[in-house]
């Protein structure tokens, strides 16, 4: 199994950050990789479009509104893994109520590719999706 990890402070409270990032279905507001979302199964399941044209399907795994995060399962992406679960986390920054954390982290059994590259593929992914939510927060 391999995982990988990325934070980044954005320059928003944790309460905006979370209106904007909290809702399960809500990636393509400032995700620009994900032009499409379409929730099914009562909001539990996503079915996202990337540019490409590849369908990702995932599943709400756990969801904490107080806590400020949400965890879910890939059941169907192009991407070289099985047994994807990640984590979209928003943590108060000490001493500064005008900025927050962001943390995204996810773990995946490799499939068709090696540890490192399954890696890099989801650090990169995690890094520009972070840059792309402090843009949309700029």
């Amino acid at each position: 199994m391999a995982s990988t990890s990325v934070s980044r402070v954005v320059p928003a409270s944790p309460e905006r950050v979370w209106e904007l990032i909290g809702g399960f279905d809500s990636l393509p507001d400032w995700l620009p990789y994900i032009p499409s979302s379409v929730s099914e199964e009562g909001g539990r399941v996503r079915r996202l479009a990337n540019p490409d044209g590849d369908e990702i399907v995932e599943r709400l795994i756990e969801f904490n509104e107080v806590e400020r995060h949400y965890s879910y399962a890939i059941l169907q992406a192009p991407f070289p893994v099985v047994g994807y679960l990640a984590t979209l986390r928003v943590y108060s920054v000490e001493g500064d109520p005008s900025s927050a954390e962001v943390q995204w982290s996810g773990r995946f059994t490799p499939e068709g590719a090696t540890d490192a590259e399954t890696v890099e593929l989801f650090t990169g992914i995690f890094s520009d999706g972070l840059e792309a939510l402090n843009t949309a927060l700029s």
